[in-house]
């Protein structure tokens, strides 16, 4: 959507929590630039992440997340939180692109965060107790790729978005048990494929 920049009260937006901001835009329709300002950024990064578009292509898909996040601003449920709103309406998008275009996204992903590869690792594979190392970043998210898209989008929000689980279960609409199985079955998905590279459970890797 096209961005306005008639917002006058601007200088409050930064010290507003999201659903303050949220409370305030709504009141003050012009200033929805802040809340596109303080998660554009992210918003076209994930989705980035979880579809292996380029950032032209996201940005298209972004722009409908936030004329929706507009259009519906006051639906907005306030049991959860507004970031994971927001997240689930870009995940939502994302996947309705995917079908649009009659396209799949298996093994579609950006994996940009090496830091996160490292905590995987870490919490499913012992990282400090093993002496050698086989992979570098590159092997590793080739491997990741290998994984279905429920498995990565998963592994996704929670190592590189930061997401809780009750996060991930109200971005994907799915109770925190189910989340919680997803992660579980994700980690031991990647361990069966690691394997198969003659890799076993306490594998590390290289920087």
């Amino acid at each position: 959507m096209e961005r306005n920049n008639t917002c006058q009260l601007r200088d409050q937006c930064p010290k507003k929590t999201d659903e303050e901001l949220v409370e305030f835009v709504l009141a003050n329709k012009q200033c929805y630039v802040c809340l596109m300002e303080r998660y554009e950024e992210k918003i076209l990064r994930y989705i980035q992440r979880i579809s292996g578009l380029s950032r032209e292509g996201s940005e298209d898909i972004a722009q409908e997340v936030f004329l929706k996040v507009f259009i519906n601003l006051n639906s907005f449920d306030r049991k959860m939180k507004f970031s994971s709103w927001l997240y689930r309406i870009a995940h939502n998008e994302t996947i309705n692109y995917w079908r649009r275009n009659k396209k799949t996204n298996e093994s579609a992903f950006l994996w940009d965060d090496f830091e996160g590869l490292r905590n995987i690792i870490k919490d499913s594979y012992n990282l400090e107790q093993e002496v050698y190392q086989k992979l570098n970043n590159r092997k590793l998210v080739e491997t990741i790729g290998q994984l279905s898209d429920k498995y990565r989008e998963v592994l996704i929000l929670n190592y590189l978005e930061g997401k809780s689980y009750q996060e991930i279960a109200d971005v994907l609409n799915k109770p925190i048990g189910t989340v919680g199985t997803l992660i579980n079955r994700a980690k031991k998905a990647l361990a069966v494929l690691l394997k198969k590279q003659g890799i076993n459970s306490y594998t590390a890797f290289k920087s």
